[in-house]
């Protein structure tokens, strides 16, 4: 998943961070390419985080709150922004992947290409 996401950032010319966690919401890899800002680690685990215990994409809590549902801002979760994907596979979340560092939709791209790329690799 690492890899794939990784290749899938260099392709695009971005420069991020990529976390990846376990079911529950526990670190298993980060990575802070060359060039992406520090801070944007933290947010890629905490976006890989939010889609792993909410067990969806973290842009459905942004469309959420974009929308005027402000008080997705107090909740528990921090990563309520599109780049947090779960692997899911025969309805079980197993894995997540998330991306910080670039346009949110990149981000999402570059997660969701790690994801694919387990899921045809399973």
């Amino acid at each position: 998943m690492m890899e794939a996401s990784i290749e899938k950032a260099e392709k695009s010319g971005l420069a991020v961070a990529i976390a990846v966690m376990d079911d529950g919401g526990h670190p298993l890899l980060t990575v802070r390419m060359d060039g992406a800002a520090p801070v944007s680690s933290y947010i890629a685990e905490e976006k890989a985080r939010t889609a792993a215990i909410a067990r969806r994409e973290t842009k459905l809590f942004e469309a959420e709150i974009n929308s005027g549902r402000t008080a997705f801002l107090s909740a528990p979760v921090k990563g309520a922004l599109e780049g947090g994907v779960p692997l899911i596979v025969e309805g079980q979340v197993i894995a997540s992947v998330g991306v910080a560092g670039c346009k949110p939709e990149q981000s999402a791209a570059i997660a969701t290409a790690g994801v694919t790329a387990y899921q045809t690799w399973a």
